[in-house]
């Protein structure tokens, strides 16, 4: 049987293309879940490039304005609809969500929620949740690189950047990872090479450490750039792109840049180099549903794992609370910060 409650959300609403101080609060009765559904209280949410995108209306597939943001969430099942075992009430999840964890609660599907270990925090465990498994997608099932290899990441301060180097480390990966001057030492304590991306001789820099090439590059830059990435990589190497950072800021069409560097990146693997240039799109396959969320939660629940195990430590840039959302937006945009900016309830939980 479903849980008979009535739950009051607050949530946090992009109306339009407005800087991050434009964004409203709203409170709503949350309908009751349906059948396979859940009532999921918010415990922690943070600010990914998704939303700095979405923000300008950039972000490839966005919703029409005005919607509630937040790319994943972690948190407490607090109501069931029909058809959803009551055991999960009161248990933690995480659940990818592309917009609308901006919220104190939300409604989800029951078959998108993926079980949080005991003893790892909300924050510990949002920092991992889409970041986590972008990371190990990449490493593991687009590029393939293996234990002895040489990569770079590009951003490797940043939410996806200082996760993939950790994965990477883990399976005996060398790491070259691009960032600014004082992020250095965090860098370098992931275990990576760093280098300055504002270095006007980045590249080189880069073939010096990797005279030979390097069997993958993690590029979610984009842009006229891309293409020192590609002439980074040895024969047999993967160039992974999975955005287009360099092109936010530009008028016109959030298509185009993107629909221009697919066809960058076909055009490269007609070409007879035994190179190989790829896209990450977090959301292929989804349209066979069923196999879309097993391979989701097998990849979530490993990284999840991972951080239990204290293998990754959970890169946390700063905590706000839902209610300044705008702050949380503004600071991870200000691109002076390493790790994951995390949104967490004005009445936090623990």
């Amino acid at each position: 049987m479903a849980t008979a409650t009535v739950t009051t959300a607050t949530e946090i609403v992009l109306p339009g293309k407005v800087g991050p101080g434009g964004l409203r609060v709203r409170t709503r009765a949350l309908p009751e879940p349906a059948a396979g559904q859940v009532v999921l209280s918010m415990d922690a949410t943070g600010v990914s490039f998704a939303e700095q995108q979405m923000r300008r209306g950039k972000y490839f597939d966005q919703p029409p304005f005005p919607f509630v943001p937040g790319y994943d969430v972690v948190g407490i099942v607090t109501a069931i609809g029909p058809g959803v075992d009551p055991a999960l009430i009161g248990r933690r999840f995480a659940a990818v969500t592309k917009v609308g964890s901006w919220a104190s609660a939300l409604l989800l599907d029951a078959a998108d929620l993926v079980a949080v270990p005991d003893g790892v925090s909300a924050a510990a465990a949002e920092t991992v949740v889409v970041n986590g498994i972008t990371a190990w997608q990449m490493l593991h099932r687009t590029a393939g690189v293996r234990t002895g290899g040489t990569i770079v990441v590009l951003g490797a301060n940043g939410g996806v950047g200082s996760t993939l180097v950790q994965l990477a480390r883990h399976t005996g990966i060398t790491v070259i990872g691009t960032a600014s001057e004082r992020h250095h030492a965090a860098v370098r304590e992931l275990g990576a090479i760093p280098v300055d991306y504002r270095d006007p001789e980045l590249y080189r820099r880069i073939r010096e450490i990797a005279p030979d090439g390097v069997d993958a590059v993690f590029d979610h830059v984009g842009g006229a750039a891309v293409v020192e990435s590609w002439r980074l990589l040895r024969r047999g190497g993967t160039l992974v792109s999975y955005g287009t950072a360099a092109t936010k800021d530009e008028e016109g069409d959030s298509r185009l840049p993107v629909l221009k560097l697919f066809a960058r990146l076909a055009l490269w693997n007609y070409l007879p180099n035994g190179k190989g240039a790829r896209f990450y799109n977090f959301w292929a396959g989804k349209r066979r549903l069923d196999a879309f969320r097993d391979r989701l939660r097998e990849d979530l629940t490993r990284v999840l794992r991972l951080l239990a195990d204290g293998v990754l430590t959970p890169q946390i840039a700063a905590e706000f609370p839902l209610s300044d959302a705008g702050s949380a937006l503004a600071l991870a945009e200000s691109r002076t910060v390493a790790g994951k900016v995390v949104i967490v309830p004005d009445a936090h939980r623990v």
